[in-house]
């Protein structure tokens, strides 16, 4: 584990305070006028908006911690820099955040896959942070949040009634390109290395109990992204307003 000026715990509230107070800064923004007067989507607009700024600031962050420490793409377990660590500190708060918001908001039960998605993200990153194991590991599927930039820029446009302008449209083919780049391959790429731990009652094959799960969730909303923009005539006519329409 790397050398830190603060306890990890001390990291993990100071990360989850950031998230709040960048909340409390997005609110006093002006809504677009589909939003405005509807606390559901508004609630969901500043909701979005924090998880854009994690998503730009973790995803980039990943990237460069492993371009300064290159091993990290190999000893997904050994590996680490002081870097990486405050990342998934970092990461860790924002998925803490989150998961107080939509309980505090009373949208758990429209939003109980994000809530599983982060119980399982916490439970991880949780585990690497206080025992200083697979940090480059945390590191590499936070590249995932490389893609979840354009995937949220969707779903504010779709949010907001923007789904038929030129950008939309443009971004969907972006959004499809990042989602194989660093969401699909780095996943598989993580099972794949994590396998070896297959049936060992090690970290590592907690780890490898709780990317399962993930990937079989990105799968589903790889599913719903195709159906939803690119097969829109074979989507489901339910309208689920809980959802703000982000399948």
């Amino acid at each position: 584990m790397p050398v830190l000026l603060f306890p990890p715990l001390l990291l993990l509230l100071g990360s989850t305070l950031i998230f709040r107070a960048k909340l409390l800064l997005l609110c006093r923004l002006p809504l677009p006028g589909h939003v405005r007067g509807d606390p559901l989507r508004t609630w969901r607009w500043h909701n979005l908006l924090v998880s854009f700024a994690h998503s730009i600031v973790s995803g980039f962050w990943a990237l460069l911690c492993v371009w300064q420490t290159p091993e990290m793409l190999v000893e997904l377990e050994t590996a680490s820099s002081t870097s990486g660590y405050l990342l998934v500190c970092f990461s860790t708060g924002y998925f803490i955040h989150d998961t107080v918001d939509i309980v505090v908001s009373k949208q758990a039960q429209a939003s109980w896959e994000y809530l599983v998605h982060h119980v399982l993200a916490i439970a991880a990153f949780v585990s690497g942070i206080f025992k200083g194991t697979f940090v480059a590991g945390g590191v590499m599927t936070l590249f995932v949040e490389v893609s979840n930039i354009f995937l949220t820029m969707r779903m504010l446009m779709k949010l907001s009634n923007n789904q038929d302008c030129v950008f939309y449209q443009v971004n969907k083919y972006v959004n499809l390109v990042m989602y194989f780049l660093f969401r699909l391959a780095p996943q598989a790429y993580l099972t794949s290395f994590f396998l070896r731990y297959l049936g060992q009652r090690t970290e590592g094959g907690f780890l490898l109990s709780i990317l399962l799960m993930v990937d079989l969730m990105i799968l589903i909303y790889f599913s719903r992204l195709l159906r939803s923009d690119f097969c829109p005539g074979r989507a489901s006519l339910r309208h689920n307003k809980d959802k703000f329409l982000t399948e």
